[in-house]
């Protein structure tokens, strides 16, 4: 159980984790993830992200190296920029569906990676979202993605791409040399 005094919460803002890691629980309260609110927290292992929160701030997780698993909740819409750069453990990522924007670096480094579901929400993927998630092998982008940054999935040397035949994500497949799946 979390201790109610582990969060700096203003205005609905998630500030700030003081707390010592392990699984952690976000307050109901919480409406948005602050930037760098659990920034190299390094004994974080897994994250439960509430319904009232909507939005995941910059570096939000950045750099917490022990994270495995992170469920990010229906209400969330924007995974801001960087948010869990260098993640190396995290295995398991749930996004549900409403996130709209992946945000630049959001995901990069994560080298422990190996397969994500973008649900059908999402319309962008940011530059270098993915960028050196060596173990991804898998990722299936829904018709709903229009945009595809550059190096959005640099450096993942083992990746398929599953989408929907001429979807946005079978171009950028072809344009990067990434092997296809029609979906």
């Amino acid at each position: 159980m979390n201790n109610p005094n582990d969060f700096v919460i203003e205005n609905g803002v998630l500030k700030k984790y003081t707390g010592s890691g392990g699984d952690v629980v976000i307050p109901d309260e919480v409406t948005a993830i602050g930037n760098n609110a659990f920034g190299s927290c390094t004994d974080l292992k897994s994250v439960m992200i509430p319904a009232s929160v909507t939005e995941i701030g910059d570096y939000a997780f950045s750099f917490c190296n022990s994270l495995t698993a992170i469920t990010i909740a229906g209400s969330v819409s924007y995974i801001g920029e960087a948010a869990f750069l260098a993640c190396e453990s995290l295995t398991s990522v749930t996004i549900q569906k409403r996130v709209i924007f992946i945000d630049d670096h959001a995901f990069d480094g994560c080298t422990g990676l190996t397969s994500i579901t973008i649900p059908d929400s999402v319309e962008v993927i940011g530059e270098c979202a993915f960028l050196l998630c060596k173990n991804l092998t898998s990722i299936t982008i829904p018709e709903s993605v229009t945009s595809i940054d550059d190096s959005a999935f640099d450096e993942c040397k083992n990746l398929t791409i599953n989408a929907p035949v001429g979807s946005c994500a079978e171009q950028y497949a072809k344009e990067n040399d990434i092997p296809f799946v029609a979906v």
